[in-house]
């Protein structure tokens, strides 16, 4: 880790591996991280990456990334001119419609996305558009259920990086939609709470496109040295607002092109955050 106090790394991964397995969120680590010297963006993946390994340790399959920090105005918010990215194991994955106990995260929020499977590798240092179409065997609606082992959400760039960029949860769609059957910039998305409206956007509410974020993807991984390898499911960053949840909400998002994907929560508040 050159400068960074491998160490103190681990600490502030326990930290907030210790807040996960105990369902409590933590205090926020972007001042420990900024005390780890170097640069406390690298030092931020680096506790994650801390993280990554302890979880594949134990079994766990990494099956693709997502992208974090695709909306400008959340950007300007944090202080950033680029996205993050965070791991997608197996076991966040869940079924279209599946009952979600609230036990399985921590704060939970629901945001809509266009997720992309692979079919082929991507490991230049710098791809085209062109590669990345190629590469992508087809698109899929999803909800991403986000997560913060932070207290309160009292996140900045550093934390949500430290904290495997949010991630919680994951659903896809049923509906495998080839990219050129739909309009990835120009598609409209609705998510809806049993009916009522509660986001809404567009493909463009992602970097202008959802190519452009997948493709930021593409090069950032190449560049950390773990190139996106055929199979793998990237989430390419929300459409819309995200909504907080509450015990027994069911979330349908519709995306133009791509149809439905349904997020159904389970009514038992006590394991609720």
């Amino acid at each position: 880790m050159s400068a960074i106090d491998r160490n103190a790394a681990i600490a502030l991964a326990h930290q907030l591996w210790q807040a996960e397995q105990e369902r409590t969120p933590c205090a926020p680590v972007r001042d420990a991280i900024a005390a780890l010297g170097g640069d406390p963006l690298e030092a931020a993946y680096a506790v994650q990456r801390v993280n990554t390994e302890r979880k594949l340790a134990s079994g766990r399959r990494l099956v693709g990334r997502k992208i974090g920090l695709t909306s400008k105005a959340v950007q300007a918010q944090l202080g950033v001119d680029q996205p993050d990215f965070g791991m997608l194991f197996d076991d966040m994955a869940i079924a279209d419609g599946e009952e979600i106990a609230l036990s399985r995260t921590l704060q939970p929020k629901v945001e809509a996305e266009i997720a992309l499977v692979l079919e082929h590798d991507l490991p230049h240092e710098r791809h085209t558009i062109a590669d990345l179409i190629r590469a992508t065997g087809y698109a899929l609606p999803a909800i991403e259920i986000v997560g913060s082992r932070i207290a309160n959400w009292d996140i900045r760039l550093t934390d949500t990086v430290a904290d495997n960029a949010s991630s919680g949860l994951f659903v896809l769609g049923n509906r495998p939609v080839k990219l050129d059957a739909f309009d990835a910039i120009q598609c409209g998305m609705v998510m809806e709470r049993r009916g009522d409206q509660v986001s809404v956007g567009a493909g463009a509410a992602c970097l202008g496109n959802p190519l452009h974020a997948a493709l930021w993807l593409a090069n950032t991984m190449t560049r950390v040295g773990a190139p996106l390898k055929a199979g793998d499911i990237v989430l390419t960053g929300a459409l819309g607002p995200m909504v907080a949840v509450a015990p027994g909400d069911v979330f349908t998002a519709y995306i133009e092109g791509l149809g439905s994907v349904s997020a159904c929560f389970s009514t038992q508040p006590d394991s609720a955050q």
